[in-house]
């Protein structure tokens, strides 16, 4: 937290030991600060309700109300709360639960330190980020008077997100993928738009059987209602997400005009927080439309030449695509410690810093990919799983202070 303000923690835990123990980890923490301690998911409810905590730290077995259920609660009532949820047991499903129900990180008993603080500011980073974001929104929605049905409410606009490569094969579909899971939950729905519209593979991703894509919608974009949305639209059960796949033949995008995309977008900020754009690497009418939508570019490149000089050579291509640079985040995929090319080198290059580095971890992220469940949904522990999380939290942030800043220009 910046200008000095401390990251307020609440810990809930019904072993009295545990919270001590937890309490002593984070005391010689500066910019921490413990503001209280409950016994039990109901007692955590309360606090949380009396002490608006930037972070929770949730024991997931309790005996009145379990950690998941608790944390539900508690999204619902300060919606900037970060849980981090801490437990013995690290089974996937609980991680799944757990995320669905709106925490932002899963740490296993015991914690280190270094887990426990990293965690913590992570989470406290949001916290903050989205505070500011509220803030900003909530007096342009003050005045306007009712609220869209079953979307975004009093007028408000959810935030367009494209994962770009000029390059082919450097992860972009991966990266989307997790990084919409990371950013889903009840406060903020997100949705993934598929406008790689000869090739896409948004929907394999999450091992999704197209019903109804693009083509389906494409044609009603100038008069889209929520309930046709909503029928063509796949719902992830298992992350809560919705995607808009691409056409299941190469031919059929042909019929997919550049107007059907914005007119899409548009409509679907009003129904999510967060629309994830994956998209090709070839500069269609399609994917042009869509960046001209786009609020934050996530530019990704890899270690290898040709990778970095076609990133370049799309940088030297923001003036003419109307893009502001500082809506543009570099993301290094795929990131080998062995290869001399790194972020440092990368930014100094680039004059722009790489703020997200994702590693290699191809015996994670290849079996998640061949099975169709996202690496992020199995174990938020790995690295590659953190480098995302952490991504998520740059994208807020950024997100955040784009919109600061347009406020204050206003």
């Amino acid at each position: 937290m910046s200008n000095g303000e401390k990251i307020r923690v609440l810990i809930v835990d019904d072993i009295a030991e545990t919270r001590e123990n937890v309490r002593k980890l984070l005391q010689f923490e500066s910019d921490i600060e413990v503001v209280g301690a409950a016994r039990s998911g109901r007692e955590a409810i309360d606090l949380s309700k009396e002490l608006t905590p930037d972070v929770v730290l949730m024991d997931i077995n309790m005996p009145d109300m379990d950690g998941i259920t608790a944390t539900e609660k508690i999204k619902k009532i300060i919606s900037y709360s970060q849980i981090v949820i801490l437990s013995v047991q690290s089974d996937p499903n609980y991680m799944r639960r757990a995320m669905l129900a709106g925490a932002r990180d899963f740490l296993a008993k015991p914690p280190t330190v270094d887990e426990l603080t990293s965690a913590i500011r992570r989470a406290g980073s949001m916290a903050k980020s989205e505070k500011a974001m509220t803030a900003v929104v909530a007096p342009a929605q003050a005045g306007r008077g009712g609220s869209s049905t079953g979307g975004l409410g009093g007028g408000a606009e959810g935030n367009i997100i494209m994962v770009y490569s000029p390059k082919g094969g450097t992860g972009c579909t991966t990266i989307a993928m997790n990084l919409a899971i990371s950013l889903h939950n009840s406060d903020t729905p997100v949705a993934v738009v598929d406008t790689n519209l000869q090739f896409g593979d948004a929907a394999v991703f999450l091992n999704e059987q197209v019903r109804y894509s693009f083509l389906d919608i494409a044609t009603k974009a100038d008069e889209l209602d929520p309930d046709l949305l909503e029928e063509v639209l796949i719902n992830h059960a298992a992350s809560g997400i919705r995607v808009l796949a691409a056409p299941p033949r190469p031919e059929y995008a042909e019929n997919v005009t550049a107007e059907h995309v914005t007119n899409i977008l548009r409509f679907m900020r009003r129904r999510f927080s967060y629309i994830i754009v994956d998209t090709s690497s070839t500069l269609t009418d399609a994917v042009l439309a869509a960046m001209d939508e786009t609020d934050l570019l996530l530019l990704v490149l890899n270690q290898d030449i040709p990778s970095i000089k076609s990133a370049r050579i799309f940088i030297d291509l923001l003036d003419v695509l109307k893009i502001e640079r500082q809506r543009v985040v570099l993301v290094m995929n795929k990131f080998d410690k062995r290869i001399a090319i790194t972020p440092e080198r990368v930014a100094e290059s680039f004059k722009q810093e790489v703020p997200a580095v994702i590693p290699l971890e191809e015996k994670i992220v290849v079996p998640a990919v061949n099975r169709g469940i996202p690496f992020i949904l199995k174990d938020k522990s790995r690295p590659v799983a953190r480098s995302i999380l952490s991504l998520a939290e740059t994208v807020r942030q950024t997100i955040s202070t784009l919109q600061v800043n347009e406020h204050n220009v206003v």
